[in-house]
């Protein structure tokens, strides 16, 4: 089946919108304004957030604070009927989870922000799938963007639930894998959309073709030990160690998530010296440079004091590279068959 061009690039423009609702994400993360809307899917009970205190009632705090518990009530015993009673257990003993923040416009209006993003990308989605009912109905790729569309609703209601438990880190680590599974979705219809001709690649050993397949697993990993690191910065955030002493604190994640980076490097600086030499792929060569400003970023959050922007570029680079390396291997699968 041959689809539109206006169809394949607005299915890329909302490839994009959902890479701005993870960077919006990081952002939010870095500026501490998580809880700065109390609720889900409004803002201080407004669709608009307002913009000073004074505008909320005296006692907003405990109002948001009570509705906050019951949905935490209610999250814990869905964790318990799948069988998480203990994580049910420590999150309802989690003190944190019961301290309403003083209202903060920047913060508002920061997580605000994070959430209209979403809320663009959500119904770019629901769009392209309408799109394809209409015009592109005999496609299996429909059940495809069905599935995707629905997972985009979890992590719509899962947002609400980070919200809900005043962002316990192992919540915000599901939150950022839920978004990847919505990227590689994605990609991977915009992979049988796209032009028959635009498939093509020249034809790679099977040697570099396998050697991008670690390097992807190993990215996979990489982005998971970079959570851990996360979650245990927010850990220390909690004891009160300042930015400055992180890097000396963290544990074996850091230094393995350090380690295999330089491994990733050299392995992919290897097959792109071949690459020039004999193929010319020019996403091989995209590849190597979004790894290279990765590291480069992680090397600065490792030896600069952890710097906040830093963190947003770094996981930038990151889920950049896993949807760079996942598209790729879709296109070298045509050369194995």
């Amino acid at each position: 089946m041959i689809f539109s061009r206006n169809f394949r690039r607005f299915n890329w423009v909302t490839l994009v919108l959902i890479y701005l609702v993870v960077i919006a994400g990081s952002f939010v993360r870095i500026t501490g304004s998580g809880m700065g809307c109390p609720d889900w899917p409004k803002c201080f009970g407004q669709w608009v957030p307002p913009t000073e205190e004074a505008s909320l009632p005296a006692n907003y705090r405990d109002v948001f604070l009570q509705k906050r518990t019951k949905k935490v009530e209610k999250f814990s015993k869905f964790l318990t009927g799948i069988g998480l009673s203990e994580t049910a257990e420590n999150i309802k003993k989690d003190p944190t989870i019961y301290y309403e923040e003083q209202f903060n416009a920047i913060k508002t209006w920061t997580e605000y922000v994070n959430r209209l993003l979403g809320f663009l990308a959500g119904n770019a989605m629901l769009f392209a799938f309408g799109w394809m009912l209409f015009y592109y109905r005999k496609s299996k790729l429909i059940y495809l963007a069905a599935f995707n569309l629905v997972i985009m609703a979890f992590q719509a209601w899962f947002g609400s639930i980070v919200v809900a438990t005043n962002l316990v880190p192992w919540t915000i680590t599901v939150h950022l894998f839920l978004a990847l599974v919505i990227i590689g979705i994605q990609l991977f219809v915009i992979y049988k959309i796209a032009s028959p001709n635009s498939t093509n690649l020249t034809a790679l050993p099977n040697s570099i073709i396998l050697g991008f397949y670690f390097i992807f697993f190993v990215t996979v990993y990489q982005l998971f030990l970079g959570t851990q690191v996360r979650e245990y910065i927010d850990e220390l955030t909690k004891q009160g160690f300042g930015r400055e002493s992180w890097t000396d604190k963290l544990g074996w994640s850091f230094y393995f998530h350090r380690s295999f980076s330089w491994l990733v490097l050299i392995l992919l600086g290897v097959m792109v010296f071949i690459n020039e030499r004999k193929y010319h792929v020019n996403q091989i060569r995209w590849v190597f440079y979004t790894l290279s400003m990765g590291l480069i970023s992680g090397v600065l959050l490792a030896y600069a004091d952890m710097p906040g922007l830093v963190q947003t570029a770094h996981l930038l680079f990151a889920t950049i590279l896993f949807g760079q390396l996942l598209y790729l291997i879709f296109k070298l699968r045509v050369q194995r068959v």
